[in-house]
């Protein structure tokens, strides 16, 4: 028979795990204007500054953004 310890712990662990997956999410600049989605790193990201939003790749990829001909928004 489990332990109801044992039960909570392996629960914790679970919830432990699947936050950390969902922290793992890509960041990218998103180009509400353009529609355009730039690495962060990319030059065409660093130099917007008044359009651009830091979000999630595949909620710039649902706001229908696409990606930058230079970076490849990687």
């Amino acid at each position: 028979m489990i332990k109801k310890t044992s039960v909570l712990l392996l629960i914790s662990m679970i919830l432990f795990f699947t936050n950390v997956s969902c922290a793992c999410a890509q960041m990218v600049m998103y180009n509400t204007k353009t529609g355009k989605i730039h690495s962060l790193n990319c030059k065409w990201a660093k130099k917007c500054t008044v359009n651009c939003v830091k979000i999630d790749k595949k909620e710039a990829l649902k706001r229908g953004g696409v990606p930058c001909k230079v970076c490849g928004s990687i």
